[in-house]
């Protein structure tokens, strides 16, 4: 049964898995170099921006990919279209966890 519903990034599912290798285990440390403490935290740094036009399910993609450029980031906000000032906090957050 399924209580609660939210997207996760991979260097979170990280710390929610077992001390057993799983093909899921493999998965996620193969695609992910940050720790979970690190996710959590750029989150919430994320969320303090209080940009509008970031949903749950980008912010989870903004952590995965660590975006480097704006063209990285329009990649992400696919249906959105972020301003200059939007783009450069939102960099300013992955920048401080690269």
């Amino acid at each position: 049964m399924i209580i609660k519903q939210e997207p996760m990034s991979i260097a979170e599912v990280k710390g929610m898995l077992t001390e057993e290798k799983t093909e899921m285990e493999k998965f996620v440390k193969t695609f992910t170099k940050m720790k979970p403490d690190e996710a959590k935290k750029m989150r919430e740094d994320l969320d303090k921006l209080e940009i509008i036009k970031m949903k749950p399910e980008t912010i989870v993609k903004v952590i995965d990919l660590l975006p480097e450029d704006a063209s990285d980031l329009n990649k992400i906000f696919i249906d959105v279209s972020l301003n200059e000032d939007e783009i450069n906090k939102i960099l300013g957050v992955v920048k401080t966890y690269k």
